[in-house]
C-alpha cells in the first residue's frame, strides 16, 4: 500500500508542477488557444490562471516535500485533500461549461487525490 501511495504521489506531484508551472510563465491567451481542453480559463482573468497554477505547483511540492524532509508530513494528506477540492471545481466549471468530455479526467484526478488523502491520514499515515 506504502508503494502505491508513492507511485501515485509521484505521478500527481509531476502532473501538477508541470501544469501549474505552465499556468504561472504562459499567458492567458494562449494557454485558451493551446487547445479544447484549456478553454475554462476563458472564465478566470490572467491573475486567476496564474494563482490556480500558484495552488497547483504549492501542492505538488506540499505532496512530496514534507514526507521526504520528515518534516510537518501531515502536510502530505492536506496537500492531496486542496487537489481533490480543487479538482472539484474544476469539474463544476466543466459541466457547467458543457465540457463533460474533461469531466472524466477531472474525476479521475481527484479519486487519486483522495486516495493519497485517505491513505495518509489513515492507514499509511506519517503521523504518529
Amino acid at each position: 500500500m506504502n508503494l502505491a501511495l508513492w507511485i501515485v504521489t509521484g505521478l500527481l506531484a509531476v502532473a501538477y508542477l508541470v501544469g501549474g508551472a505552465f499556468k504561472l510563465v504562459t499567458p492567458k491567451e494562449k494557454i485558451a488557444s493551446s487547445g479544447p481542453s484549456a478553454r475554462w480559463v476563458e472564465d478566470f482573468s490572467g491573475s486567476g490562471v496564474k494563482a490556480i497554477g500558484a495552488l497547483e505547483v504549492l501542492a505538488a511540492v506540499g505532496l512530496v516535500l514534507p514526507a521526504m524532509l520528515d518534516t510537518a508530513p501531515v502536510l502530505v494528506p492536506l496537500a492531496a485533500l486542496g487537489l481533490v477540492l480543487l479538482m472539484l471545481g474544476a469539474a463544476v466549471l466543466r459541466t457547467r461549461r458543457h465540457e463533460t468530455a474533461y469531466v472524466v479526467v477531472d474525476i479521475v484526478y481527484m479519486v487519486l487525490a483522495g486516495f493519497v488523502a485517505w491513505g495518509r491520514f489513515g492507514p499509511e499515515s506519517f503521523i504518529g
